[in-house]
């Protein structure tokens, strides 16, 4: 997790499925030491940080927790690179604690439905610990990041896919034929104006007569 941030699940999967094979533990990142650490994670945004702080906490595990990672959220965000988020994941996935990691696809989630809104990733996850019932805690964070990801998009959320669309307050929900604007009209035909006459090498398409010939 100390590695996830501003990065994509591909790229710290594919830097540490190798990575792990020779440093599974905080004992064995000491050793491999922080030079050596960074040829494996470079291809991950941030790396130069994260190697610094990856070897740091190691250190503190060992000194200050046996080599454990601690259940406890207020010693995990002491780690160096560890945030409230990223100790909610850890407390969530390795210790099965029903906590509420938010993160961008949460927070719009939940702000846009109006599941749990608010104006901060804090309030968010306060929020969504009153109204997701207890029986769905544990996993209820996994299920919005994934919908969030690829349902729920940013730009253009796949409203007419949603299975909870009935009870979404989105007010602009898309559909699968919304009615075209004059503006849109306009740039669409404007749009195949350009393609055109790149097509033609930068004349204009000859006009048709009446008739259907081409006028010279």
């Amino acid at each position: 997790m100390a590695l996830s941030a501003q990065a994509t699940d591909v790229s710290v999967n594919k830097a540490t499925e190798p990575l792990f094979k020779v440093a599974d533990t905080p004992q064995k990142m000491l050793a491999l030491g922080e030079s050596r650490l960074k040829d494996y994670i470079k291809t991950i945004g941030l790396y130069n940080t994260k190697a610094k702080n990856v070897i740091a906490l190691s250190r503190i595990l060992l000194e200050e927790h046996g080599g454990e990672v601690p259940q406890d959220r207020t010693l995990l965000e002491k780690l160096p690179g560890v945030g409230r988020k990223t100790a909610n994941v850890v407390l969530n996935v390795a210790f099965r604690q029903p906590t509420m990691a938010v993160d961008t696809h949460i927070f719009r989630v939940c702000n846009r439905t109006g599941l749990a809104p608010g104006k901060t990733p804090l309030a968010v996850e306060l929020k969504l610990e009153k109204v997701v019932p207890k029986a769905r805690k544990l996993h209820a964070h996994h299920w919005l990041i994934l919908h969030g990801r690829y349902v729920c998009t940013a730009r253009k959320p796949d409203c007419p896919d949603c299975v909870v669309r009935d009870v979404c307050a989105f007010k602009g929900k898309t559909t699968l034929e919304a009615p075209m604007t004059k503006a849109s009209a306009k740039k669409t035909a404007k749009r195949k104006t350009t393609k055109t006459t790149a097509r033609l090498g930068g004349r204009k398409a000859p006009r048709r007569s009446p008739g259907g010939a081409a006028g010279s």
